[in-house]
């Protein structure tokens, strides 16, 4: 008699056959790439004019130069990790906040949620050079003013001081306050990198059954208390989703890769670049690690 599937074993099966295309690239691109950076962070590669290259095994010299010598990867490093760290939370929370608002019925909604979504658009590769391109072209025409535009700008900037002394003296932690004027600071930042993480909250409140608010409506629940026991936890999967994602979009335009980038091409030293790439890997996967298992213990899951 032929066994049937359970219904967890079907899933099981569909998850996996949704990640085939993702699993067959990593397996024979990406696990490849990873090998031959690490190949190259051990040695000394030289190109050869008729073309090829060779390695000379060097152990490791590359990454006692890096964290001993080199003048600016710790540093940069280190500020890539915190500005990380900083980013995260905010863009998480920004997102949540926008999804919620987004998600409500109201006039223009399509068109607000298409704003939401520009900056995604707009930092593509493609845009970015045609925006660059034109920007080159009427370069001329505004010339002219841009002095003065420059000018009405700083004097019509909001005192910034004033209210970084307000919150000061409403007692708050240094730590607090410190976190608070770093992130008014990076507003501009959040806000671009969030228009994938909206999107992602923005299906999972859809999917949300509309029976367990009708029934926290009946219990007499309130709007903040239907938020922590209904919307949040619902949620909970697709913040590990995007906290995944944030982090490596954050990793991908670190000054980490730029310093690897402008290593390995302008300055030739691949191995040196290669130990560059493998060191932020490691240490992006370490905070994935990190960051995931703790959310990962207080996910709920509906099925």
């Amino acid at each position: 008699m032929k066994k049937r599937l359970t219904l967890s074993q079907k899933r099981m099966i569909n998850g996996y056959l949704f990640i085939l295309p993702w699993l067959i690239g990593f397996i024979f691109f990406y696990i490849r790439s990873i090998l031959l950076t690490t190949q190259f962070s051990f040695s000394r590669l030289s190109v050869e004019t008729v073309g090829g290259y060779t390695l000379d095994h060097v152990g490791l010299q590359n990454y006692v130069y890096a964290f001993r010598e080199h003048g600016t990867f710790k540093q940069i490093l280190t500020s890539s990790i915190f500005n990380m760290v900083l980013d995260v939370p905010l863009i998480i929370f920004f997102s949540l906040f926008m999804a919620i608002l987004l998600n409500r019925e109201f006039k223009g909604r399509t068109l607000v949620r298409a704003i939401f979504f520009l900056p995604v658009i707009m930092n593509s590769s493609a845009i970015a050079t045609a925006l660059r391109l034109s920007e080159q072209f009427v370069a001329g025409g505004i010339s002219a003013g841009s002095s003065q535009m420059s000018t009405e700008t700083v004097s019509s900037t909001v005192n910034v001081s004033y209210y970084i002394d307000l919150f000061g003296q409403l007692a708050l932690p240094n730590r607090v306050l410190d976190y608070i004027v770093a992130a008014v600071s990076r507003i501009n930042s959040i806000i671009t990198a969030s228009g994938v993480q909206i999107v992602i909250f923005l299906a999972a409140l859809q999917s949300i059954p509309s029976s367990m608010y009708e029934v926290a409506k009946i219990e007499g629940a309130t709007a903040y208390e239907t938020f922590w026991k209904v919307t949040f936890p619902m949620v909970m999967p697709h913040i590990i989703t995007n906290v995944v994602y944030t982090v490596i979009d954050k990793f991908a335009e670190s000054d980490v890769v730029t310093l690897a980038y402008n290593t390995a091409f302008t300055d030739f030293n691949y191995g040196l670049s290669s130990v560059f790439s493998l060191v932020s890997t490691a240490v992006t996967c370490l905070i994935l690690i990190l960051a995931v298992g703790f959310l990962q213990k207080r996910t709920f899951y509906y099925n």
